[in-house]
Formats: C-alpha cells, sequence, structure tokens
C-alpha cells in the first residue's frame, strides 16, 4: 500500500534535514509524525519515527544534562548553505579564503581548523554561506559533522592533489560516513526504505593542481576513483578554476532571486534581493520579508518575464528569477 506522504509531512522532513541541533530535530519528528498519513501503509514509517523520536529525547535530555556536550549552531545566511569536507590537509580553509573575506588560519600542518568557521560567498548580487570544517579520518570525526552535512544544500569534497595518498585519505572520508546514516550523494534525498538515513549532494573538488605532480596524480587518481560525483578541478591557494566552481555551486542551489519594490517607490531594491527554492511562492518572500507578512498579505504586483508589467497576483503566484513584487497588506 502506498504511503501518500503529504506536503506537509515533505515539508517537516525537509525542515528536519536542515536541523542543526538536536532540539530542533525533535521538533522535525514530531510534526512528521503528526503529518504521516495512519494506515497499513505507513505502519513501518510510524515506528521508525517513534524509534527515531525516542533517540532524540535522549540526545536532548543528554546534551542538558551535559556540560562537556559539544554542539554547534550556525545560523543559516545567504542563497544557500555549503559544506566543506575533507582529509586534513586538503585544502578547505585556502578554498574559505580565496572566495569569501573570512580569514581561517592556514597552515600546511594537519588539523588547523579544530571549529566549524563560516564565510559568505559573493556571486553576481547574491551571498552563499560556506563552512569550513575539521578534517574528517578513519578514526575522527566531531559528533556535530553529520548535523552539518545533512542540513548543508551542497557538500564540497577536497582532495588533495598535492600528496601520493591523497586520495586514499579521501576515501577515508567516505568509508568513515558510511558507518553512519549520512552519507554523501549525486543527489539530495532520503532514502525510500530507512527514513534515518540520507544523501546530501556533492561534488568531488581535486585541489592543488598548481603542484608540480599533480598532473600525474590526477591521471592515477582518475584511475582509481569509482565514485559519481561531478568533479572539479581547482587551486584553492592561485585561484585557478574556482569561478568555474563557484558558478556551478549557485547553479546547484536552484533559487531564484525576487526584488521588492515599495507602493510609493519608483524603483526596487536591487541590493539585496530574496532569495527562494525555484518553485517558490509570493508567500514564501513574504514570509521572508517579516514572519507576518504572508498572512496579511492581500495581492501584490509583479513585474517580471513571466508577467505583464505591473500584473496583480496572489500569495500562490510561483515566481521567476529576478521578478520584482510590490506587496500589499
Amino acid at each position: 500500500m502506498p504511503a501518500n506522504l503529504t506536503h506537509q509531512y515533505h515539508k517537516a522532513e525537509q525542515a528536519y534535514r536542515q536541523a542543526s541541533t538536536p532540539e530542533e530535530e525533535l521538533q522535525c519528528l514530531e510534526e512528521m509524525l503528526r503529518e504521516l498519513p495512519k494506515h497499513k501503509g505507513t505502519d513501518r514509517l510510524q515506528a521508525e519515527l517513534k524509534q527515531k523520536i525516542s533517540k532524540a529525547r535522549k540526545d536532548v535530555q543528554s546534551q542538558k544534562s551535559s556540560k562537556k556536550g559539544h554542539s554547534v549552531r550556525i545560523p543559516r545566511q545567504g542563497a544557500g548553505r555549503v559544506v566543506l569536507l575533507g582529509a586534513p590537509n586538503a585544502g578547505k580553509s585556502q578554498f574559505l579564503a580565496q572566495v569569501t573575506r573570512a580569514q581561517p588560519e592556514v597552515a600546511p600542518y594537519p588539523f588547523t581548523t579544530r571549529e566549524p568557521q563560516a564565510g559568505m560567498m559573493p556571486y553576481e548580487d547574491v551571498l552563499i554561506q560556506l563552512i569550513d570544517t575539521p578534517p574528517v579520518t578513519a578514526d575522527v570525526m566531531e559528533s556535530y559533522m553529520q548535523g552539518l552535512i545533512r542540513g548543508a544544500d551542497l557538500v564540497l569534497a577536497l582532495i588533495d592533489m598535492g600528496a601520493d595518498d591523497g586520495l586514499s585519505l579521501f576515501q577515508a572520508v567516505l568509508e568513515r560516513l558510511h558507518n553512519t546514516k549520512t552519507r554523501l550523494g549525486i543527489e539530495t534525498c532520503f532514502s525510500d526504505n530507512d527514513i534515518g538515513l540520507s544523501f546530501t549532494r556533492t561534488y568531488a573538488v581535486w585541489n592543488k593542481i598548481d603542484l608540480p605532480d599533480a598532473a600525474l596524480r590526477s591521471e592515477l587518481f582518475a584511475e582509481e576513483w569509482q565514485e559519481e560525483f561531478r568533479q572539479f578541478r581547482i587551486s584553492a591557494l592561485t585561484g585557478e578554476g574556482c569561478d568555474e566552481l563557484v558558478r556551478a555551486i549557485f547553479e546547484a542551489l536552484d533559487v531564484v532571486r525576487v526584488y521588492t519594490k515599495l507602493p510609493q517607490a519608483k524603483e526596487p531594491d536591487f541590493t539585496k534581493p530574496f532569495t527562494v527554492r525555484r518553485g517558490g511562492t509570493l508567500a514564501d518572500v513574504a514570509a521572508l520579508v517579516h514572519k507576518d507578512m504572508a498572512r496579511q498579505l492581500r495581492f501584490a504586483k509583479v513585474w517580471g518575464t513571466a508577467v505583464h508589467d505591473g500584473t496583480t497576483v496572489k500569495g500562490d503566484y510561483v515566481l521567476h528569477d529576478r521578478d520584482i513584487v510590490e506587496l500589499h497588506v
């Protein structure tokens, strides 16, 4: 029997993916259970959700009672969130410094990065949040890393082409994650068979192509490489290949930019567009403007490629890139 999951359930499931704390995970899981249709086709999902809720409650209680608990909460900002992942010395911090104004410590020795550090990467008129993370090895991975990876819109897996063991070190990262229910994937999705198993869209980034032996290693690595991630070759130090990667990151987020205009103003504000996922509606933008705006919204006038200038629309109007909207409450 098909599960026939509702829009509200999928919305709660997406929020669960983006949860960054045990408390947020628990709230989302409880919402998923409330929205889950109750029939024989969902008996297994109900049981798995209840198990996850039980575990989440224990995690929340454990975090509250343990002074040693280490959690990380980085507010989401910009058009999307991209997490940098890799083995020691893969060049994550160097890439963050290259494409943002962040100033992480960059050094030629392992475990320079000990805490996640965020930076905002510009692309045209939007900003994208990048998060540098501590390195992952076969034996070491911070407990909060699974939440960061699961909550990311995209993961950049950096691979060190400056070392003979660069590929094997990255394979150890994959194997370490394979022992969890947070995996790297070609696309972002949840498993149909295991509600706890998630995949986050990942690009493989071969770094340090400026080094003398990088070309030879590239050929050797290509022979061994078995994954199907989309691949990029860059030098985080010199910037070579970074422009192409930055553009691909923006395209992967699949957002549309929306500019707002006050009723009495002649021109819209082109400096800071709101961004929503493609397929997002006018009500989604209204909620970004102010939490009460979506509830009070009566109509809007829109200027864009899909309508005549100044067309009046309702909250369910599907937005297009570079639409200009004038909200009326």
